[in-house]
């Protein structure tokens, strides 16, 4: 298993606190975000990271040699163009180093518990996203499942139907995290649609879940793993970080 950390993007939404950091580079107690995610995956096993950088990659990868030395084997992608692109890009980038193996893919601006990554690990299907269920708007990455849409009784059919920003909220199951666990079927099928995507259709500045919808009509889909019970947030704006600070369980900080 291999974990693919995307971590290209300027966070300019979270600006002064990322004019001279990283996003995955901000602090929450004692720990980075990227430090926080990167133990909790060596905690369960994992030992294999493909990385994908732009904003100010020197740092971070100033500070996963600095951090982790030899103890674990990092491969570093440089998306040089992460100004004008968005995180599909950074997705396709690392084809060379994942496709084909199974893999954990996340996005690096997460605050979570590391219990969900036991959750997902330990999942029996081979495809797996992680969803959290609360009120859901305009912003949100939402999910549609089987069940969210049809609500006749006794279904219990969790795979995925749609995944987009513009889904109807009122379809949707709840929001994904962000962390979704790929077999090497799948991970091979998903680039031979990036490469679709991004050498014939140039669509280079979508969201990375874009290809996972077109996937669907293909018989490629995840199963979902409601981890609402356990902590997570994502960090978009100064107010979400300072909200984080307070929010996150003692256990955690």
């Amino acid at each position: 298993m291999k974990a693919l950390i995307l971590a290209a993007g300027t966070a300019s939404r979270l600006r002064p606190l990322t004019n001279d950091t990283p996003k995955c580079l901000l602090q929450v107690g004692q720990r980075s975000l990227l430090q926080r995610s990167m133990d909790a995956l060596i905690q369960n096993g994992i030992r294999q990271f493909v990385i994908v950088t732009g904003y100010l990659h020197e740092k971070i990868e100033q500070f996963v040699s600095q951090q982790y030395g030899d103890s674990i084997h990092v491969s570093f992608i440089q998306n040089n163009i992460f100004a004008s692109t968005n995180n599909i890009y950074s997705l396709w980038l690392a084809r060379p180093s994942v496709e084909g193996e199974d893999v954990l893919l996340l996005d690096s601006d997460l605050l979570y518990d590391p219990q969900i990554i036991t959750r997902i690990l330990a999942e029996d299907a081979p495809n797996v996203l992680t969803l959290i269920r609360h009120p859901l708007g305009e912003e949100e990455m939402k999910v549609v499942t089987a069940s969210s849409r049809n609500h006749a009784k006794g279904v219990t059919t969790d795979t995925i139907l749609e995944i987009s920003k513009t889904c109807n909220p009122d379809e949707a199951a709840g929001e994904s995290l962000g962390i979704e666990k790929m077999c090497p079927a799948y991970s091979r099928s998903l680039y031979s649609e990036l490469d679709k995507m991004m050498n014939q259709e140039h669509l280079e500045n979508k969201f990375y879940e874009l290809a996972f919808e077109r996937l669907i009509p293909q018989g490629h889909t995840f199963s979902v793993l409601d981890v609402t019970d356990l902590f997570s947030c994502e960090l978009d704006t100064v107010e979400d970080f300072e909200n984080a600070k307070q929010k996150i369980p003692a256990s955690l900080y």
